[in-house]
Order: C-alpha cells, then structure tokens, then sequence
C-alpha cells in the first residue's frame, strides 16, 4: 500500500514554498487535497490533485539548480509586473525562481532552482553561508578603508559583521560575505565615502561563477552538487528576522519567523 507524501513536501518539492512556510498556508486554509481542505500532516496519495488558493500544483520532476551569469539590468524576481525580471529573461521549460536577490545594477552568480527548502539553507544569514564578490570602486582603495570594510560597518540600523576584503588592483578588492543585507556592499562602500563603479558576484558557497558567459546558465550537478549538498547537510531552512532596539530601548530579535525576507546585495 502505498502511503503517499506529506503535503507540506509535496509543497516544497512543486517549488511553491519552503515545508514551513506550506504549514503556514495549511493553517490559513489555502491548501486542498483532492477536494477537501487539507491540515498539517495529511499525505497526499497517488492520483491526488493539490490546489493552493484555487491554482492546482504539480511537483517538478526534479530538482532543478542553475548557476546564471545575470546581466546588468535584470532584476531578480518572479514578479510578471517587472518588464525584466529574471524569470522571463532565462525562459526556462521548468517553473524556478532565484536564490536570493542580485541588485540590478550589479552582474554575476545568481542561483536558481525549483525547491524552496534549497532556497532557505543556502541564503539564511544564520548559516553562515559564504558569497565572495569583486568590486570596482571610483578612486583609489587605501589600506584603511579595506580595515574599516573588514572590521563591521554601521549600515541599515545594524553592524555588519566582519568580514573577509583584500585589495586586486588599484581602485578593486575581493570581500566575502555571510550576509545577505539590502544593497550591503554598496552602502559599506557608501559609508566610507566609496561609489561602487562594478559589483559582480563570482561565489556562492562553493559553486563558482567561473567562465560562464553574460546572461548564459548551467546546472548544477555531479561533484559539485554532492559538495554543495554536504555543506547544506546541518544548515537550518527557517527564515529569520532580525530585529532591532526600540525607542523605548527594548531591544527584540533575532526571532524565527515564516514571513519571507526579501534579501539583496
């Protein structure tokens, strides 16, 4: 007899959401099984259609995961109302979204797949997860201002955390992240009085952007996914949202969260 699969992995696995956050839509109530309203623990059985809010679901036949080369000016989201947004540029046969957020203006590694889970454990900052990216600025990189980079930043209300930076060339430098803070690299420089001129991401963890042409893609497979599976294998997949101190200097956070957080740099 066959037993069927959760329904918050049969979410997970169609790419609609991470297993958490599917619990999060099954206590809303926008989850039916074969008809019926579906609650946290039900299996869905062979034959069985899905629907979320009315649209039926079907799982991908396999997990999909790109490295893309992302072009300047593509904007990384699913959203159809952006003329040019990632989805439609790639025009992939299988459904899949990003892995996190490129800016527009900056170019380089992006990843993309249909699995949410996968999503979560590479791009939450509590995991520790590395992205290495090179920057061009618009005048001369001085040792002191590679120290203050590395040494934490005070940006968006918060402190960066420290971090990994050595000097390329006159006005480029290497730096290597474990965050994931809107527009972080930008506004390190921006803080120091530095305009980023170039910011192309070249690492993600241990998939590398390496030869792969402007606006082209590869999957992701072999050694290096079974190496990337291996780094992810104790890495969390909860969403966490950090929060601040308030005015009344009562300070909240970090908390466990299912809201989604857009992240860019």
């Amino acid at each position: 007899m066959q037993e069927g699969i959760r329904i918050n992995k049969y979410l997970s696995a169609a790419g609609v959401c991470s297993r958490r956050e599917a619990d999060r839509l099954l206590d809303a109530g926008a989850v039916r099984i074969a008809g019926r309203a579906a609650s946290a623990g039900d299996r869905v059985m062979p034959g069985e259609q899905v629907f979320v809010r009315g649209k039926l679901i079907v799982p991908e036949e396999k997990r999909i995961l790109l490295a893309v080369n992302k072009p300047k000016g593509i904007v990384c989201t699913a959203e159809k109302r952006e003329k040019n947004n990632i989805v439609d540029y790639l025009d992939y046969p299988v459904r899949i979204y990003p892995v996190g957020r490129l800016d527009k203006d900056s170019e380089g590694l992006l990843l993309m797949t249909n699995e949410g889970d996968l999503v979560n454990k590479i791009m939450r900052a509590g995991n520790y997860h590395e992205k290495e990216y090179i920057v061009t600025v618009n005048k001369p990189v001085t040792d002191s201002f590679l120290r203050g980079l590395a040494g934490g930043v005070p940006i968006l209300d918060t402190m960066t955390r420290k971090c990994k930076v050595e000097r390329i060339g006159k006005r480029s430098f290497r730096m290597i992240l474990t965050q994931g803070l809107n527009r972080q690299v930008r506004r390190m420089c921006e803080y120091f009085d530095y305009r980023v001129v170039n910011l192309k991401r070249v690492r993600i963890m241990n998939i590398r952007l390496g030869d792969l042409e402007t606006g082209q893609y590869r999957e992701i497979t072999g050694e290096e996914l079974r190496t990337l599976e291996k780094l992810l294998k104790n890495s969390s997949s909860e969403t966490v949202l950090w929060k601040k101190e308030n005015d009344r200097g009562e300070t909240y956070g970090p908390v466990r969260t299912d809201r989604r957080i857009k992240k860019e740099n």
